[in-house]
């Protein structure tokens, strides 16, 4: 005979803990690190397909229907997440619950590296050589992580290859693949409000564990 007090006891302490899961899952995703897998080839060498990150997370608690607002400052050279300017994101409490958990979202995520920084005057310019540079301020950009500075997208007049001022709260950012890369040289300079997390470390597969 089935013990009715008992079964009662059960399915309350599994939904309690199937609740507590939840929050907890939202919290650590929202509030401290996230897991990401590498989908494709743009950040070459540093990080290629299949390579599994861990992302730190400091957000902003009144933007968390909105987006996810990184609360740090971005500095250069930071591998970040990020959704790019042309994806809406919906707001419905569907979209948002999938976007806290992960669980079943579809919104489109990029990773690339911040180039340039709010206020800054960027331009990409061909030298005598062939090769492709990232110039600051009117000063050539060093950059030891590209996968190469002839492997490059060749500007054109429909591209985001300055001169130009980077806005305020705004970032330039660009995969370490320069020849393979859908970066800021083709959508424009990302508002901060995108970011969802910095690239800390690589953990999966043990051969490519490393600190980014």
């Amino acid at each position: 005979m089935i013990d009715k007090e008992k079964l009662k006891a059960n399915i309350k302490e599994t939904i309690d803990t199937i609740v507590f899961v939840v929050v907890a899952v939202i919290l650590i995703r929202f509030f401290v690190a996230e897991l990401r897998w590498i989908p494709s080839g743009s950040m070459k060498p540093t990080l290629v397909e299949g390579d599994r990150i861990v992302v730190e997370k400091l957000t902003k608690y009144p933007n968390i229907i909105k987006n996810h607002a990184f609360e740090n400052t971005p500095k250069r050279g930071d591998v970040m997440i990020f959704y790019p300017p042309f994806v809406k994101l919906s707001t419905s409490p569907v979209a948002v619950f999938k976007r806290l958990t992960g669980f079943f979202c579809n919104d489109i995520a990029y990773i690339k590296r911040v180039v340039g920084l709010p206020g800054e005057k960027l331009e990409i310019k061909q030298n005598s050589t062939g090769a492709y540079k990232v110039y600051i301020n009117d000063k050539p950009l060093e950059e030891e992580y590209i996968m190469s500075e002839y492997d490059f997208h060749k500007c054109k007049s429909d591209m985001y290859c300055g001169p130009l001022i980077i806005p305020e709260g705004h970032y330039f950012m660009m995969g370490d693949n320069r020849g393979n890369s859908l970066d800021s040289r083709f959508w424009g300079t990302l508002p901060k409000e995108r970011f969802i997390g910095r690239a800390v470390f690589t953990f999966w597969p043990l051969t490519h564990l490393k600190g980014l």
